[in-house]
């Protein structure tokens, strides 16, 4: 949690940025807090919608805050977005993470 002291308190000073960002959403998710990591990823893609490696934890973290839906729809979104900035390798991560959520009923 003192990564994400010192990161929240980044934030507060005013220093947010796509990578502040992303730095939250990768720390809350891997404590298991998916709505706040939610929070932050979006945040991320705010400011930048092509950040491949925030769609990716983005649709982790949906996923594991059962929102499956936002999930694929998150993934599907960073599959194209990666794809037309070439980065080949998140958009076939993020293509067995969808195929996985869409072989679930």
């Amino acid at each position: 949690m003192e990564l994400i002291d010192n990161f929240e308190a980044m934030l507060a000073r005013g220093q947010d940025s796509a990578l502040l960002r992303f730095g939250l959403g990768s720390e809350y998710l891997k404590q298991g807090q998916f709505e706040p990591a939610v929070t932050h990823l979006r945040a991320a893609l705010r400011f930048d919608e092509r950040y491949s490696a925030a769609w990716k934890l983005l649709g982790q973290a949906l996923t594991g805050a059962g929102r499956r839906e936002e999930a694929v729809q998150a993934y599907r979104d960073g599959i194209g977005h990666a794809t037309g900035k070439g980065d080949l390798q998140a958009a076939k991560e993020m293509q067995v993470f969808l195929r996985r959520l869409e072989r679930q009923p």
